[in-house]
């Protein structure tokens, strides 16, 4: 009989933590992928049939959406500033 209860606490106790862990993956994939919006003024590079290319502040190119912008206008954009924390990420030697 006590053998028994050991195993089910033993068993317990690892379903626990996996779910701990899963928590814990799933909090950080929620922060991670959540948008960080940032609006400033930016310059469209291009306007092509997916949207505005406009250049950040700090020289990183993004998609800000459909625009009635030219090509070398300054206008005041709302983008997902983790893009270029992506960007980074995906591609580290520049």
């Amino acid at each position: 009989m006590t053998d028994m209860i050991k195993n089910n606490k033993v068993t317990i106790q690892i379903f626990i933590g996996v779910i701990i862990i899963a928590a814990g993956l799933f909090a950080y994939l929620t922060w991670y992928v959540s948008p960080d919006e940032v609006t400033e003024k930016v310059k469209v590079i291009a306007n092509t049939e997916d949207g505005c290319i406009a250049e950040s502040f700090d020289g990183f190119a993004i998609n800000i959406g459909q625009c009635d912008a030219k090509a070398g206008d300054v206008i005041v954009a709302t983008y997902d500033a983790k893009v270029k924390e992506r960007a980074i990420l995906m591609n580290p030697t520049n």
